[in-house]
């Protein structure tokens, strides 16, 4: 029959077990069993209208019940239910006077107060990235009191980052973002844990490493893994906060939340690879990740004390420029693939596949060049035409040698200042561009193409270094 795990300060009224082991086939039902047989028990789970108290939660297995169908939930015989109370005999032994003094400004106010705090302290959150989203959020939930907090990266810090990833500081730049942001986070607060993943989330790891979190917080920046991470925690049955940014504007919302839409309720495919720039090839106002991630740090403080009305069904837009703040309407769909009625993804697939992308590991193409080889070529004298098809904003920050500028968004208009029966090498910042470039000038008839492998960072690292990376 199910095991009912009974928390130390509980089993003085359960003749002090540690655990109870109860015939029942809901949640409700063990409860109230548990309730009848250890009456004294009754007055710290339930209210005088018998409702499951705020600062009473209950798992069965890994799983909150307020994530599945509460106290409606079906239990097997070999289910583990636990009892995790945010407060027990007596409101102030979980926090200590130093923690009292340090979130006096919470515990003042009503809507959070002393079971609030607790229920931040004994919150579990994962963040996905400690980058330009993931540095307010990991800061301020940190310094809000949040117990233990997960960090997923496997990045380094690059001076490149600092302009918008607040958390690392210049001392930083060559150390691992997991030590950075571990550090600084406890520096605020040396009272919360910080759980480090270092590795890239993938379908083979992150149903684990979500497993054990209440709330998922997306930091990402590139579309697999925001599949990746939405599908996982529709299948957990985890909150999903989401944030993302670009130049001047960003969103926010809320996905995966019980009844709500989740990320392809969105956007049921990804755009084809390339469509839609990365903030590496088109930037980023480096103060915005900090409103958006603080728009999900208080969006996740809200889920783990269950006030107010979350971003679900909702999606906030912010354009900084025109200093506006929209908000559209969104509906969970009936047919969407994983979160609807009759979900075909079971299990998390391919997600690499599923946006058209190609690992970055992988080697170069038919069509590409490498940068000392083109630097030997012009040293050789060889003829051919090298397009750089940035914008004229990036042609002021650094340009090679005789270099012609078509930025790519101007390229089928000016594709007949080009001629096929020369050979072309096209270059961008990163390649990226670049590749597109050669597509669709080979869609166009012109066979002699080339591709600056890497673009400008790759011929500052291999060839020039005096030519500045950006």
């Amino acid at each position: 029959m199910p095991k009912i795990l009974i928390p130390t300060p509980l089993r003085q009224y359960v003749e002090k077990q540690d655990s109870v082991e109860i015939d029942g086939a809901t949640v409700g039902e063990l409860l109230d069993k548990l309730s009848g047989a250890y009456p004294d028990l009754r007055r710290h789970l339930f209210s005088d209208e018998g409702k499951l108290r705020s600062f009473v939660n209950i798992y069965v297995n890994d799983e909150d019940i307020r994530y599945l169908g509460r106290e409606a939930t079906a239990v097997q015989p070999a289910d583990t239910i636990s009892i995790v109370p945010s407060v027990a005999g007596g409101a102030s032994a979980a926090l200590s006077h130093e923690e009292i003094l340090r979130y006096s400004r919470h515990l003042i106010m009503p809507e959070v107060g002393m079971d609030g705090q607790l229920k931040l302290k004994q919150a579990k959150v994962l963040l996905i990235g400690a980058g330009g989203l993931g540095s307010p959020l990991a800061l301020y939930l940190a310094a809000a009191g949040v117990g233990r907090i997960g960090l997923v990266d496997f990045d380094v810090v690059d001076v490149t980052n600092l302009q918008r990833q607040i958390i690392h500081g210049t001392s930083d730049v060559g150390r691992k973002k997991l030590d950075s942001a571990a550090e600084a986070m406890l520096e605020i607060n040396p009272n919360i844990q910080v759980d480090r993943h270092e590795t890239a989330l993938s379908s083979e790891n992150a149903l684990h490493i979500l497993r054990d979190y209440d709330v998922i917080v997306d930091g990402t920046d590139n579309f697999p893994t925001r599949y990746l991470v939405n599908d996982a925690c529709v299948l957990l049955g985890k909150p999903n906060v989401y944030g993302s940014i670009f130049r001047f504007e960003g969103q926010a919302t809320v996905f995966a939340y019980p009844g709500g839409p989740c990320y392809r309720c969105l956007y049921a495919e990804p755009p084809p690879p390339g469509l839609v720039p990365s903030c590496a090839e088109g930037g980023v106002l480096g103060i915005l990740p900090g409103l958006i991630g603080t728009v999900q740090a208080t969006e996740t403080v809200k889920l783990i004390l269950g006030i107010g009305q979350p971003l679900v069904g909702r999606l906030l837009l912010y354009d900084a420029l025109s200093m506006r703040i929209r908000e559209l309407k969104l509906r969970r769909d009936p047919e969407c693939p994983v979160c609807g009625d009759h979900p075909t993804i079971r299990e998390l697939i391919d997600y690499h596949q599923f946006c058209g992308v190609t690992p970055e590991e992988a080697g170069p193409t038919e069509w590409d060049i490498e940068a000392p080889d083109v630097k030997t070529r012009m040293d050789r004298g060889d003829r051919f035409v090298l397009v750089d098809v940035r914008e004229p904003h990036e042609y002021q920050i650094c340009r090679l040698p005789n270099s012609r500028l078509i930025p790519l968004g101007d390229l089928p208009k000016r594709v007949n200042e080009l001629d096929t029966a020369e050979e072309i090498i096209a270059h961008c910042r990163s390649g990226v561009r670049s590749a597109k470039a050669i597509d669709f000038l080979r869609k166009a008839g012109f066979r002699k193409l080339r591709n600056l492998r890497g673009g400008i960072l790759a011929w500052s690292d291999k060839v020039d270094p005096r030519v500045p990376k950006y």
